[in-house]
């Protein structure tokens, strides 16, 4: 099936116009800011209607930084519906349901436009869920509806602002709105040990623990470092094939294949699915009768009260629980319980509750949910490392036509893009999942061991920050090549 069928829809679908002519790099940074400056409106204006005192933060950090969204504020839904979106097309083109030829504006534009019909769905449909299931608490019954629809019109703002972003900007809006809230975090989080939640009061006790006291209490800051200074090493790896320009003697370069190939994109995709079922999953618990069972076994939600007294749901067991990278209160978080002793104490011996649909419960230790959720992040990370290779033009034939475009062929070959096809083969698919099993392992390590602005946020931000920095040294070249930049638009 072709993309054909969507046209008439398309036709009443607003869009966001690419510039008339390439940008320069003052024009590109005055949109970013633009565009970073109405997402930060909206990421501290709280929603008319909800009560912002009892929401539980600790729980929900790792999807906002993720879905790059604040619970409670305008942009609570985030750019969950873009992901969500993207990830069931590339499902649904990965399984031959539609072709689609990228390299064809026209099939290209229509693939686009389906996705942003899918993302405004997909918003308008979790604004409801968030408010619907308890996510975002409501200061009344009354205020159910504009709350939904504030959530929703906010949601599908982002869409537009992403494209924007996209065609105007530095770098995608998805990178930079997720950028934004891990720098928010960091900021966040840092203050909170410094000079409210930890460190303080610890070296305040004296004696003895008072500095071993203090140099846990900064744990989550050096663990941040840490992941930062793994995920910088690891951009820097890179394999390098040499290339000679056909129709110039004398003229070289090397093509850089980087460890990390796919960079973080899989592990953002297969980390927002694995919340995003957190989320969709929360109706089953109300479901009550002869289906409980099987919706305990799917996901267990239990009542949770908070400090406020207001009750929240909790996911504690079944199987969303264990491949989702989150714990029951109050062991969301190491610093929200007394530190990493009692935090790593639970994950030896905590257990969680599997309900079996026909009955009977068993109790699952919480480092087999530690393993689960590892290897089921692995492997949906190197699936969608996979697809997005092959969806972004980055896969081993596309790299080989756009070499012999150039004019660019590998020393010792023929210049035949089949030859250099086979060779990138040798590369290409193996670097793009040991990069996407490493970025998954290190988000997984980075999660677990707390670190502020949660490690995945850091991983994700490194690996942002080096996509932009790479397109910035690109625009750089092209402002001072203006025939250069005539040439490749």
């Amino acid at each position: 099936m072709d993309l054909s069928f969507i046209d008439p829809i398309l036709k009443y679908v607003p869009g966001i116009k690419q510039p008339a002519e390439p940008l320069s790099f003052r024009q590109k940074m005055k949109w970013t800011l633009l565009i970073m400056g109405v997402y930060f409106l909206m990421f501290s204006a709280p929603a008319i209607g909800v009560n912002v005192s009892t929401i539980n933060q600790p729980l929900i950090q790792l999807i906002s930084i993720v879905f790059a969204s604040r619970i409670g504020s305008l942009v609570t839904v985030g750019i969950g519906p873009i992901v969500l979106a993207s990830i069931v097309l590339q499902l649904i083109v990965g399984a031959g349901i539609l072709k689609v030829d990228l390299n064809d504006p026209e099939q290209k534009g229509r693939f686009q436009g389906l996705q942003k019909i899918g993302a405004m769905s997909i918003a308008i449909i979790e604004a409801y869920i968030f408010v619907a299931t308890g996510y975002v608490p409501l200061a009344g019954t009354s205020f159910f509806g504009i709350v939904v629809l504030q959530l929703a019109m906010a949601a599908i703002l982002i869409v537009f602002l992403d494209e924007a972003m996209t065609k105007w900007g530095i770098t995608s809006g998805i990178n930079m709105f997720i950028a934004g809230g891990v720098a928010y975090a960091i900021i966040a989080g840092t203050i909170s040990i410094l000079f409210f939640a930890e460190a303080v009061p610890a070296i305040q006790a004296g004696g003895a623990t008072a500095i071993p006291n203090a140099i846990m209490a900064f744990a989550p800051l050096f663990f941040a470092i840490l992941i930062f200074l793994i995920s910088i090493f690891a951009y820097d790896m890179k394999v390098e094939l040499p290339l000679v320009f056909s129709q110039l003697r004398g003229i070289g370069g090397r093509l850089p294949i980087p460890f990390l190939y796919v960079s973080v994109l899989p592990v953002i995709l297969a980390t927002s699915f694995e919340l995003s079922l957190t989320v969709w999953f929360r109706f089953l618990a109300n479901v009550s009768g002869s289906l409980a069972n099987l919706a305990r076994f799917i996901a267990y939600y239990q009542v949770t009260p908070s400090s406020t007294g207001a009750a929240s749901l909790n996911l504690v067991g079944g199987l969303v629980y264990l491949i989702s990278p989150t714990f029951p209160l109050p062991y969301s978080a190491p610093y929200g319980i007394g530190g990493y002793g009692a935090y790593f104490s639970y994950l030896i011996s905590g257990t969680s509750q599997l309900f079996l649909p026909w009955g009977g419960v068993i109790a699952v230790p919480e480092l087999v949910h530690v393993l689960v959720y590892t290897l089921v992040l692995v492997i949906l990370a190197v699936i969608f490392g996979r697809f997005w290779i092959e969806m972004t033009g980055q896969s081993p034939k596309n790299v080989a036509e756009q070499l012999q475009d150039v004019g660019w062929q590998i020393p010792g070959f023929r210049r035949d893009p089949r030859i250099v096809e086979s060779i990138l083969n040798k590369y290409i698919p193996t670097i793009t999942v040991l990069g996407s099993i490493f970025v998954a392992l290190l988000a997984a390590l980075a999660t677990l061991t707390g670190a502020v602005g949660t490690g995945m946020g850091i991983l994700l931000t490194v690996g942002i920050m080096y996509m932009v920095y790479q397109q910035l040294e690109q625009q750089h070249a092209l402002d001072a090549y203006p025939r250069l930049n005539k040439l490749l638009s």
